[in-house]
Parts: structure tokens; C-alpha cells; sequence
């Protein structure tokens, strides 16, 4: 039986397994790792082959059975290349290309049917969806039977079970457990690198699912807590989490440790690097989460853990949002409105991941809330609906734009506040309001949306996210393997 200190997860994003080079690399990672411990391997599909897909499925539905072929043309082209460069063997090639057109013609087939009933149900979508992850996880397997590494593909319908909700499907962990200890743990003993399928999982009758956009770092972890995982490593094209958005912030750099209530936090913010999802399975088990990038092995990127870095600044990142709006209920009755807030935040929390509750840090007689500029209408109806006061007044505020500052119990350090006031204060920036959520580890600050850079430039600033930290004092890596 496998032991959980021998036992490391890792997924490879679409990057990661974006061509024969990074196919290639990804196999020598795990090899290398597998040198020291049994490894399962959790891989998305190619660069942008879902999102292809997707759109097939959708222009499928219209009737367009031109988009089939297409597809095949596409697949055909990308895939195949890949597997001339990485397989070198006739009698592997082979079977995989066999594999291979197989899964082509499945996904040609599907879109298909698609076109004839003029209608693509969930159920459908999943199934096309899943194609990419097929794909990719054979290539990846070739790839280390090519370096003499006993690889072995395992659909993840075989391992993860899951509700019946299509496209966004929760697993059911015992059932989970259950059947991915029964698959994989002989296939560990044995010697093998079991390579799954990552965003996918099927039902308790074996209908196939789909966790969601972003899902194979949830596959990972789902996969590390039942199978009691001493790490998850999430391989990607970043060197992890980092203070901000770089594209944003010039000096923004890797955040080394973080604590898994900062990482969900950044996550539920939008950081890209980390699915909302992500950390949910462990967060019970405190199974270590690293995020590392494939492309520069060596270094160590971001380790997260359940207590984080004390040694560092309570401020461990600051996230830009654009695109949203602020939606204020007003009241003399605020209690009234603070007691409900918990069954409206319920409401409109599911018509975007990016809601965000605010409760303001100030004496006024309201109730905030941020949300995407695409739902503010229909949250607006949730709330009118839910709240049902007479007196209440909802208003949306459209030009906006919010900085939020992540870090382990930000919310309830008074200093924090007062330096994000002053800091805006001395920079001349208009603050129209500042609140957190329902997190500890978050506050927010709204300001008009043409001053959106210029906040999130002073607050990195103001809590010198951009010095460089230590390294990490604990670091598991694949690096002192290669």
C-alpha cells in the first residue's frame, strides 16, 4: 500500500502540454519525480483545444455541419504533429494514432448529432468538452513510455463521481475515494505513472461530467485528498501567486508561502493562477499546494499551506477589478438589511464567481455589494426580491473600480484600513467607499474606475509587496531532482 508520504499529485495545465517540446518536458518532470516517490499525473488539454471544442459544440447547434469538419481538420493537425515528434516507435505509434483518430472522430461524431437535432444539451456539451483532456493524457503517456517510463492512461470517469450537474459538477468524495483508491493505488504499487484525465468525472451512472472551466487543478486536488497525497503540485506557465497582476504592476513578484484562506481569497478575486475551486478538498486534510512553472523548473514558485508565512508582511497581494459595479441598499432599518444580507448574497452570489458581498467599514445606513457589470440587473431583482423592505433603496454605481487587499486577517487590523485611507488620501484618489466580505483575509476599497491603476500602484507600493521576500524555509521541489 502506498504510503502518504510517497505519494505526490500533479497536474500539468494546457501550456504545459501545449506541443511535443512541452509534452516532452512535462514527461521528463514526472519521470524525475518519480525517481523519489509514486506520482499521479492530472493533465488539461492542449493550448486552447477546449475552448475550440466549445465553440464547435455551440455553432453545431445552430445546424452548421460544417463545423464538424473543422474541428477534425484542427484536431487532426495539432495532435498529430505532436505525436510524429514524440513517438519514435512504430508499434506505439500506431495504437496511438489509432487512439488518437478514435477520439477525433468521436468528438466529429458528437458535433454531428448536435447539428442534426439542432440543440446542444449539457450533457452533450460535457461529452465534446472532455475531448481535449482524452487527447492530451495519451500524449502525455507516450511521451513517457518513449523514455522508457511505464505510463498508463486512466479516464478520470473512472475515479471521480460526481453530482449531475453538467458543466459545473461537485464530487462526492466518499464515492470518490472509494473508486479512485480501488483504480490507482495497484496501479502505484506496481510501479506505474497513471496519467488521468483532468476536468472530467461522471456520475454514480457512469455519465460523464465536467467540473467546470479551470477544473483539472480541481481534479488534482480531489485526487490528493483521497488519496491521503503528501503534496499536489499544479505545473503551469507563472512562477505562482503573485503580489499582483503583472501586466498591472511592473514589479509585482512570486509570493512564496501563502495560507490556504490567502490563496482562496485571490482566487475568489479573479488572480489566475488558482481555480476558486481549488483548495477545497484539502483545505480539511492540509495537504500542501504548490504552484510551479513548467517552463522554469527550478524555480520554486508559491508553496500553500494552512497557516501560511507569518515571517512575512500581513499583506500578501493586492487585485485590480474592472468591469464591475457597485450595488448599495440603503435603509433606515440597516439591521434589517445587514440580517438579510446573508439570504441575498445567496441569491446573486450564483450569477457570477466574481460577486462579492461588501460590507462597509462605516456608519452609513448601507448594504454593498460588487458584481459584474453583466449581472448588476439581475442581482438588483434578487435583492429587491429578497430583501422585500419598503424602505430600502437599491443604486448602482457603474464607473467603479476595486482593489482588493489579500492577506491573513487584514480584515480585522484596524492599522490596515487606516493606511489604505491615508494612502489614497496623500495620493489624491477619491475613495468612494471600503468594506470586506465575509472573509477575514480581504478588504476592499471602491474608487472611481479611472483611478483603478493608480490605487493599485500606491497600495503595492504602500505595503512593499514589490521588495523581494525569502525563500520559502520549508521547499519541496522537483528541482533538486532534475
Amino acid at each position: 500500500m502506498i504510503k502518504r508520504e510517497k505519494l505526490r499529485v500533479m497536474k500539468f495545465g494546457g501550456t504545459s502540454v501545449g506541443d511535443a517540446e512541452c509534452i516532452r518536458r512535462t514527461a521528463e518532470i514526472i519521470a524525475c519525480a518519480a525517481m523519489q516517490r509514486s506520482v499521479v499525473t492530472v493533465v488539461s488539454a492542449m493550448c486552447g483545444v477546449t475552448d475550440r471544442l466549445i465553440q464547435v459544440a455551440k455553432r453545431s447547434a445552430t445546424g452548421e455541419t460544417s463545423a464538424a469538419t473543422e474541428l477534425v481538420a484542427a484536431l487532426r493537425q495539432s495532435h498529430f504533429a505532436t505525436l510524429d515528434s514524440l513517438i519514435s516507435d512504430s508499434r506505439s505509434y500506431s495504437r496511438l494514432a489509432a487512439e488518437t483518430e478514435r477520439l477525433i472522430n468521436e468528438a466529429s461524431r458528437l458535433c454531428l448529432e448536435t447539428a442534426r437535432a439542432r440543440k446542444l444539451t449539457p450533457r452533450m456539451l460535457d461529452a465534446i468538452a472532455s475531448i481535449g483532456e482524452r487527447l492530451s493524457a495519451r500524449l502525455v503517456a507516450g511521451a513517457l513510455c518513449a523514455l522508457k517510463q511505464p505510463g498508463v492512461v486512466v479516464d478520470a470517469t473512472e475515479l471521480i463521481v460526481t453530482n449531475e450537474l453538467h458543466a459545473a459538477a461537485e464530487p462526492l468524495m466518499e464515492h470518490t475515494r472509494e473508486r479512485a483508491r480501488a483504480r490507482l493505488l495497484p496501479l502505484l504499487n506496481d510501479g506505474a505513472l497513471p496519467v488521468v484525465t483532468g476536468f472530467i468525472g461522471a456520475t454514480t451512472g457512469s455519465v460523464l461530467t465536467t467540473l467546470g472551466r479551470g477544473g483539472s487543478d480541481y481534479s488534482a486536488t480531489i485526487l490528493g485528498a483521497v488519496l491521503d497525497a503528501e503534496e499536489i503540485i499544479l505545473w503551469t506557465d507563472v512562477d505562482g501567486i503573485l503580489t499582483a497582476d503583472p501586466r498591472l504592476i511592473s514589479e509585482a513578484r512570486t509570493q512564496p508561502r501563502l495560507s490556504y484562506g490567502e490563496a482562496h481569497d485571490l482566487a475568489s478575486f479573479g488572480a489566475k493562477s488558482l481555480h476558486p475551486k481549488t483548495l477545497r478538498p484539502v483545505m480539511e486534510v492540509g495537504i500542501p499546494v504548490h504552484i510551479r512553472n513548467s517552463f522554469a523548473a527550478e524555480s520554486p514558485g508559491t508553496i500553500i499551506t494552512p497557516g501560511g508565512d507569518a515571517r512575512e508582511s500581513r499583506v500578501k497581494a493586492v487585485v485590480a477589478l474592472s468591469e464591475v459595479c457597485l450595488i448599495a441598499v440603503s435603509g433606515e432599518r440597516i439591521n434589517d438589511l445587514q440580517d438579510k444580507m446573508g439570504k441575498s448574497a445567496g441569491l446573486i452570489s450564483g450569477l457570477r464567481a466574481s460577486f462579492q458581498p461588501l460590507v462597509k467599514l462605516s456608519t452609513d445606513c448601507e448594504v454593498c455589494f460588487i458584481t459584474n457589470k453583466t449581472s448588476a440587473r439581475r442581482a438588483v431583482k434578487s435583492l429587491r426580491h429578497a430583501l422585500a423592505l419598503q424602505m430600502e433603496r437599491i443604486t448602482i454605481n457603474w464607473n467603479i473600480g476595486v482593489v482588493a487587499v489579500i492577506g491573513d486577517g487584514v480584515r480585522d487590523a484596524p492599522e490596515i484600513a487606516a493606511r489604505l485611507r491615508l494612502v489614497l488620501e496623500s495620493e489624491g484618489i477619491k475613495l468612494i467607499t471600503i468594506g470586506h466580505g465575509a472573509s477575514k483575509n480581504n478588504i476592499s476599497v471602491v474608487v472611481e474606475a479611472e483611478e483603478l491603476r493608480r490605487t493599485l500602484v500606491a497600495l503595492h507600493r504602500e505595503f512593499k509587496l514589490g521588495q523581494h521576500a525569502p525563500a520559502p524555509h520549508v521547499q519541496l521541489t522537483v528541482a533538486a531532482e532534475l
